[in-house]
């Protein structure tokens, strides 16, 4: 049995937390047992527990990458315990005392950003460099965007390994219970239902939505809704936003919602606007899974995802105009919609599909294990 600590440092539950839950729930169980390291007060324990997973809490870590404090904790914890291996999720600390206790290190990054001028140039470059060479065996980049942005800021591509996210299947709901949730949200019937389910953050692009909603009802469109859900900082400038271009008819905000995958149960078309960290959207991958169109930005992973023409359209990243075009070529053809759906089923099952990812994430396991020894 190999025994994997994945160290995270999440206390909500985000897209590096829900990979470790795809990966949970098809992983082989026979070979490889895991275990998370949070911490303490981490939303993350139930699901991890309920997949599968013995978690352990710390102290510290919180939301941070790196403090020394941390990396004292994790070595002491480490050699009380050590494990086979120890994979980190954009922790640092983690990686440090994995190494200062002789534990091959595999380290996934789950973003895609703008590389800053202080990483692409000498030293900071070198420094960089030096880090990701000294505390990971492998590095896991879930999309190309995201190896772009390591290799851009001096990581060697013989570090990386590109494995990009899966996504479990999202269950269907029956049709008496898709109307029954359209009525609760009153969504007049034969609107075409568009939505992004994101966290409310700048970077998500929902402002640049909104502007492709009041495009479109300024060119005297209806027969159309957004669902927005999703809570955080940035909920009450997209409220305000909402309100002020009078587009409450149109675009409603749902806030956090338990019930996501009855939500895209609802949905026509689904929507990524993000300019920034978007590497594989598993809210694509999900409605992927259900048969769904999407229409996303040319952001980071999101054109490795979605194939433009076929499966979805691709926007030009914070182009309102073109995202208005590209929904109301959608909302005119639903026979479009309808073909492209099927292409997104089928290029899910295909390549995104939890099993594959688990099965790829053991390969680079064995592998970095193999090395080691």
């Amino acid at each position: 049995m190999i025994r994997v600590l994945n160290v995270i440092s999440d206390t909500n539950i985000g897209g590096a937390g829900r990979v470790i839950l795809n990966y949970l729930r098809c992983s082989d169980r026979a070979r490889f047992e895991t275990t998370a390291v949070l911490p303490r007060g981490s939303l993350l324990k139930p699901s991890l527990e309920e997949a599968g997973a013995q978690v352990v809490e710390v102290d510290g870590m919180a939301d941070r990458s790196y403090h020394r404090e941390d990396v004292k904790a994790l070595t002491e914890l480490f050699r009380r315990s050590p494990p086979d291996l120890v994979h980190t999720h954009g922790c640092l600390s983690g990686r440090i005392a994995a190494k200062r206790c002789g534990v091959p290190v595999v380290y996934s990054r789950h973003s895609a950003f703008p590389v800053p001028a202080k990483l692409r140039y000498p030293p900071g470059r070198w420094v960089n460099r030096w880090v990701n060479q000294r505390y990971a065996d492998r590095i896991i980049a879930v999309s190309p965007a995201t190896r772009d942005n390591l290799v851009e800021g001096g990581v060697s591509p013989k570090k990386i390994a590109v494995v990009m996210n899966g996504a479990a299947p999202v269950p269907r709901t029956s049709p008496a219970e898709r109307a029954a949730l359209k009525e609760a949200l009153s969504i007049p019937p034969g609107d075409v239902v568009f939505g992004i389910l994101a966290r409310l953050e700048d970077y998500k692009g929902h402002l640049d939505l909104l502007e492709a909603a009041r495009l479109l009802k300024a060119r005297g469109r209806e027969g159309f809704t957004v669902l927005i859900a999703g809570t955080g900082p940035f909920e009450p400038l997209v409220a305000q936003a909402v309100e002020g271009s009078g587009l409450e008819g149109r675009v409603k905000l749902l806030g956090f919602r338990s019930d996501a995958a009855a939500l895209l149960n609802i949905l026509d078309v689904q929507l990524n606007c993000s300019y920034g960290t978007e590497a594989t959207s598993m809210a694509l991958l999900e409605g992927m899974s259900l048969g769904l169109p999407t229409i996303a930005s040319a952001y980071g992973g999101n054109p490795w995802v979605v194939e433009d023409g076929a499966s979805g359209l691709i926007f030009p990243t914070r182009d309102a105009a073109a995202l208005s075009r590209a929904m109301e070529r959608l909302m005119d053809s639903p026979q479009e919609r309808e073909a492209m759906g099927q292409r997104a089923l089928a290029r899910y099952q295909e390549r995104f599909t939890a099993e594959a990812f688990a099965r790829n994430i053991e390969n680079i396991y064995l592998d970095v294990l193999k090395g080691a020894k």
